[in-house]
C-alpha cells in the first residue's frame, strides 16, 4: 500500500522559514518523480515544484522560485520542500505526491503574524 505522510507544517511569521518532509513507503520510492502541491483556502490544487527519480532535475512554479527548494533522500525514501522568505499567500495544505499519482494527507502551513 502506497503510503506518503508529510510533516513540519505550522504557523509562521511572514519572512519566516518552514522545512516540510515526506515519508514514503509501500512502492520504490527512488524511480519515481516526486512533487509538492498546495491547496490554500477556498482555491484548487496548485503546482508547486517536482524533482526527478535521482534528484538531478528540479522545477518550480514562478510563484516559489528562488524561495523554495525540493529535496530527496532516496536512502530515507523522504521527500523535503525547504521554504524560506514566506509569505501570506504561501499559507495552503501542503501535499507530496507521487508522480501525478497518490498524494498524502497533507500538512498546514500559515504564514501570518
Amino acid at each position: 500500500e502506497v503510503q506518503l505522510v508529510e510533516s513540519g507544517g505550522g504557523l509562521v511569521q511572514p519572512g519566516g522559514s518552514l522545512r516540510l518532509s515526506c515519508a514514503a513507503s509501500g512502492f520504490t520510492f527512488s524511480v519515481y518523480t516526486m512533487s509538492w502541491v498546495r491547496q490554500a483556502p477556498g482555491k484548487g490544487l496548485e503546482w508547486v515544484s517536482a524533482i526527478s527519480s535521482g534528484g538531478d532535475t528540479t522545477n518550480y512554479a514562478d510563484s516559489v522560485k528562488g524561495r523554495f527548494t525540493i529535496s530527496r533522500d532516496n536512502a530515507k525514501s523522504t521527500l523535503y520542500l525547504q521554504m524560506n522568505s514566506l509569505k501570506p499567500e504561501d499559507t495552503a495544505v501542503y501535499f507530496c505526491q507521487r508522480g501525478t499519482g497518490p498524494r498524502g494527507q497533507g500538512t498546514q502551513v500559515t504564514v501570518s503574524s
